[in-house]
């Protein structure tokens, strides 16, 4: 399971909301550049970014600290935030960001999406659907559609998406544990790498999602109050499953099973 350390930034600060709401606001750093370090430090194999002003704004604010922080680490980065033009998405790409995450757009217009992934490749686009009592959220979460989740994840799949960052608004920022069976549905029925946001709490929040089989989790709150240490948390569900004495494992174990 791929974590993925967040680093949220308004007003060119790290910071943290509750619940999507703009006026319950947490500031952690004034130099988000370090905060990435650390995290990379720490074990970090991957970061996601998100520009909170430009999600309001519907175009990106951050673009100057985004740029920083792709400077100052040598992991790979998704970033997301009022990417809702062609140009912008070729300018996050420009600034070393791997994967662009497109959300309000992606829900206004669909098709926006098939010809994205058509020019810059699956694996540089991610739809994020943010979603409140299942029902899909944008423009920075103040507005909720008449969108089914499930729905729109399906239509996302026909439209060549791979990538999906799946967030219970109602969870983010809460520390309330994530919505396990809401992502594990998502990840079943479109067969998608569907990455779990918000309410990730602990070690066993972690624990939950990889035994539904969730490819991808986000960390935020939890680790600036030290609740997961990243590091710890990179072993086991990063590293373990993917060392080679695990994979022998696998395969004793599958060996055992044929002679019974």
């Amino acid at each position: 399971m791929q974590l993925y350390p967040a680093i949220d930034l308004k007003n060119g600060q790290c910071v943290r909301l509750r619940q999507g709401e703009f006026e319950h606001i947490t500031v952690y750093s004034d130099e988000p550049e370090k905060v990435a370090r650390r995290w990379q430090e720490q074990g970090a194999t991957y970061l996601h970014l998100v520009d909170l002003d430009g999600a309001l704004a519907g175009h990106s604010v951050n673009k100057a600290v985004i740029s920083r922080i792709a400077k100052a680490v040598s992991i790979p980065i998704e970033a997301g935030g009022g990417i809702r033009t062609e140009e912008t998405i070729s300018n996050m790409l420009s600034l070393g960001v791997k994967r662009v995450i497109i959300g309000t757009r992606a829900v206004e217009r669909p098709e926006f999406l098939r010809e994205m992934v058509e020019k810059f490749g699956q694996d540089s686009i991610v739809a994020g659907v943010d979603a409140k009592g299942g029902m899909v959220a944008v423009e920075g979460w103040e507005k909720v559609s008449r969108l089914k989740a499930l729905e729109f994840c399906l239509k996302l799949k026909e439209l060549g998406v791979k990538h999906i960052v799946y967030t219970d608004i109602s969870r983010d920022g809460m520390l309330s544990g994530p919505n396990v069976e809401a992502t594990k549905i998502l990840t079943e029925a479109t067969g998608l790498d569907v990455i779990a946001s918000g309410g990730i709490a602990s070690m066993e929040d972690l624990e939950q999602l990889h035994r539904a089989g969730i490819t991808g989790a986000i960390i935020g709150k939890a680790l600036y109050e030290k609740r997961i240490d990243l590091g710890e948390a990179v072993l086991r569900f990063e590293k373990e499953a993917a060392s080679p004495k695990a994979d022998g494992q696998k395969g004793i174990r599958e060996k055992l099973n044929e002679r019974l």
